[in-house]
């Protein structure tokens, strides 16, 4: 048992650079006329700041992207990190963004806040891409930097993975108790914030702590946890009941934990989690197992208003910016930021599509986004778009008068997806 779930784990490290010596070139923009209606860039301009905070005895950093004051003169941010393991060569990955740095917030109103958190061994801005077009429409996004403890054998390796499995969503807890209630909520970029319309978006072991975090009890007994030491166990993160009062939606991506190699949530726990839960994965990902650890969740979340959104072939990798490569990337280095399948920055505004659709359901309370959600048929493929022969549409996407197609798709390029959906109670 030990053994399976320590390949487990070192599978689900998928985020491990190897053999990469080059520098990245910045992403190129995603060609907008063939990405879906509500992805991409919104109207309002966006600030970011970057600040840390002491949790125990580790210091997390926070990436803040949040509506600001639009600018005359500003020039937009890149995005740097150096990605490195002990023993390998290092990728260098440099992502353009759009955001100003330090600039004066929006005071206009109050804004839902949304916490991202990235998988095992990320970065803050692994998704800065989506933490923009979030924040672009009307959001105050934070990006946990959780600095996992780096590895270079075995012994490093399992200390490392146990530190997160009991850090995650202790993090989080932290992030959002310091935004909320702590130093941080006399920060400019926190102080248009409404700290009782909260969302969680979590990758992998981000989706493991954001379950938690929001409600769903650890089971001390559970596989991942039996090779730990009895104090270790003890020290699991517990359910902040008052605090996941406030997360209103969770989107967990390729969540971790409920695979049989780890059950770390009892089935009634599960059943009980009422908070609405968008999951997405693909369908091939033999790292958190989607069909007895992904479509398990969705079948157990009984009491929760839930979607499940399935990139068919698609494999781990289904969270993160595009990241250009150079031409003589070894295997290794696409492997890391590629899905062997799917382009990821088709991936990238499908995900920015749904989330952006969900968030504006449960955090503003717009019912018009639903009718992207309440797909006419569960198989994208099986979508019925009438057209003449020869007849043009010229990039148009599906709305009121093409009620059997995906809403906000392009005739023909609603591909290759799945989206199941639940309400509370089945």
């Amino acid at each position: 048992m030990r053994r399976r779930l320590f390949v487990t784990a070192m599978i689900a490290a998928l985020l491990l650079p190897k053999d990469a010596g080059f520098a990245t070139s910045v992403a190129p923009p995603p060609n907008r006329a063939e990405m879906p209606e509500l992805s991409g860039r919104g109207p309002l301009a966006i600030g970011t700041r970057q600040v840390e905070f002491k949790n125990v005895n580790r210091t997390i950093g926070l990436r803040f992207w949040y509506p600001a004051e639009k600018q005359q003169k500003a020039s937009d941010i890149t995005y740097q990190h150096t990605r490195s393991v002990s023993g390998q060569q290092s990728l260098q990955i440099h992502e353009r963004g759009y955001a100003i740095l330090g600039a004066k917030p929006d005071q206009s109103s109050k804004f839902p806040l949304v916490l991202i958190s990235h998988g095992y061994g990320g970065w803050a801005e692994h998704m800065s891409q989506l933490g923009e077009a979030l924040s672009s429409h009307g959001y105050v996004v934070a990006s946990i930097d959780h600095r996992d403890p780096p590895f270079h054998d075995g012994a490093s390796f399992a200390a490392s993975f146990g530190s997160v499995l009991l850090n995650r969503a202790t993090d989080q807890q932290s992030a959002l108790r310091e935004i909320c209630q702590g130093r941080l909520k006399n920060n400019p970029a926190v102080e248009q914030l409404d700290c009782k319309n909260i969302a969680i978006i979590g990758f992998s072991m981000g989706g493991y702590g954001a379950l938690t975090t929001a409600g769903i009890g650890l089971d001390a007994q559970a596989p991942a946890y039996l090779q730990m030491p009895p104090a270790m166990r003890a020290a699991l993160p517990k359910v902040d009941l008052q605090l996941a009062q406030s997360i209103k939606a969770v989107v967990a991506m390729a969540p971790w934990g409920a695979q049989p190699s780890a059950n770390v949530w009892a089935e009634k726990d599960l059943a009980a989690f009422a908070t609405p839960l968008l999951l997405i994965g693909g369908d091939q990902d033999d790292v958190v197992n989607f069909r007895e650890g992904i479509s398990r969740l969705f079948a157990g979340a009984q009491s929760s208003d839930r979607y499940m959104l399935v990139y068919r072939e698609a494999a781990h990798n289904i969270a993160g910016n595009p990241v250009a490569l150079p031409s003589n990337a070894d295997f290794s280095s696409i492997e890391y930021v590629s899905d062997p399948v799917w382009r990821k920055e088709r991936i990238e505004a499908i995900n920015q599509h749904f989330i952006r659709a969900f968030l504006d359901i449960w955090l503003k309370n717009n019912r018009a986004s639903r009718a992207y959600l309440n797909v006419p048929t569960r198989i994208s493929n099986e979508g019925q778009w009438p057209s003449a022969f020869g007849q043009q549409w010229g990039g148009m996407v599906a709305g009121d008068k093409q009620p059997g197609y995906w809403r906000g798709f392009q005739r023909r390029w609603a591909r290759g997806l799945e989206l199941h959906h639940k309400s509370a109670g089945e």
